[in-house]
């Protein structure tokens, strides 16, 4: 009589069963590296898409950036805070 293969997971296998592995096989996508953050739930909930999330970011930038432009003086250092 022949063995029917069960489709669930064992809880063993021999290495043959596994096949050849290739080495370095993702070393390419984990060099990349990822460009995903994990977001805290009041924060998804502000800005619930990705296009709302890189608009308000964007705009923070505008907003920092205006603000480093205008604190410097016109000989091109930034000027002293008291």
């Amino acid at each position: 009589m022949k063995k029917v293969k069960s489709e669930g997971l064992r809880p063993e296998y021999s290495r043959e069963e596994l096949g050849p592995g290739v080495r370095g096989k993702y070393l390419v996508d984990y060099r990349k590296g990822t460009n995903l953050v994990l977001l805290r739930p009041d924060v998804a909930k502000a800005f619930p898409t990705e296009e709302a999330v890189n608009n308000a970011l964007r705009s923070l930038m505008n907003i920092a950036q205006r603000t480093v432009s205008s604190s410097k003086r016109p000989n091109g250092r930034a000027s002293a805070r008291r």
